[in-house]
């Protein structure tokens, strides 16, 4: 589909943007690693000239059971999304437009890839807090919660920067966290595709099926 390249410099470069809350009205809630990119910005997938290391975490399911990301995404096509359940507007919305797009797979293919929602707010989205909310929106996605500090670290290895949850001046909690979607090969396990807030249904339709085989979108 639409596509750029980003190099690691423009990343790099970008992470030490201030990201804004998800829902808190302002306009910067861009992804960090994007906003840097003035051409092209409009664009959905990014292939990543260097791609990331997936994040060494060992989180809780829904289930309530230690999930070991990396052992158990090993060799499958994966996403990855940082966000919080009581978000009113970006996380709901990416991850519906990601599941609808699901849907267009065969069922091999919805089989083989791993949708991970990681919480950026692991103390209102408890293990049961997480299956609830993602029952609602694709039963396959892999909900995890844990220390948010572990959690942070993690998000930080993909240039994701996230900030424990607070009050905004309506006593309303709010996350602060970035918008991207990593795709990760299953041939590598690599993160070398990435999407902004701006993605639609009709962007993951046309990428899903190369992405489960390991192509660039």
């Amino acid at each position: 589909m639409r596509k750029k390249t980003l190099t690691a410099a423009a990343l790099l470069a970008a992470a030490s943007l201030t990201l804004s809350a998800c829902g808190s009205g302002d306009d910067g809630g861009s992804p960090v690693s994007v906003v840097s990119e003035a051409a092209d910005s409009a664009k959905a997938a990014t292939v990543l000239d260097k791609p990331f290391e997936k994040p060494d975490l060992v989180l809780t399911d829904t289930n309530g059971d230690a999930y070991d990301l990396r052992a158990e995404t090993a060799g499958k096509p994966t996403l990855i999304y940082f966000g919080y359940t009581n978000c009113p507007d970006v996380c709901p919305l990416t991850m519906s437009n990601i599941a609808i797009a699901k849907k267009q797979l065969s069922q091999a293919e919805q089989d083989e890839l791993r949708i991970v929602f990681v919480t950026t707010d692991p103390e209102r989205d408890t293990p049961e807090a997480l299956g609830e909310w993602l029952k609602g929106i694709d039963s396959q996605v892999i909900g995890l919660s844990g220390d948010f500090d572990t959690i942070q670290a993690g998000a930080r290895t993909l240039g994701i920067s996230i900030e424990a949850p607070e009050k905004d001046k309506d006593g309303k909690v709010v996350s602060t966290h970035g918008t991207q979607v990593i795709a990760f090969s299953p041939k590598t396990d690599a993160g070398y595709v990435l999407y902004g807030e701006d993605a639609t249904v009709d962007d993951y339709t046309a990428d899903l099926p190369k992405l489960v085989k390991g192509q660039n979108p």
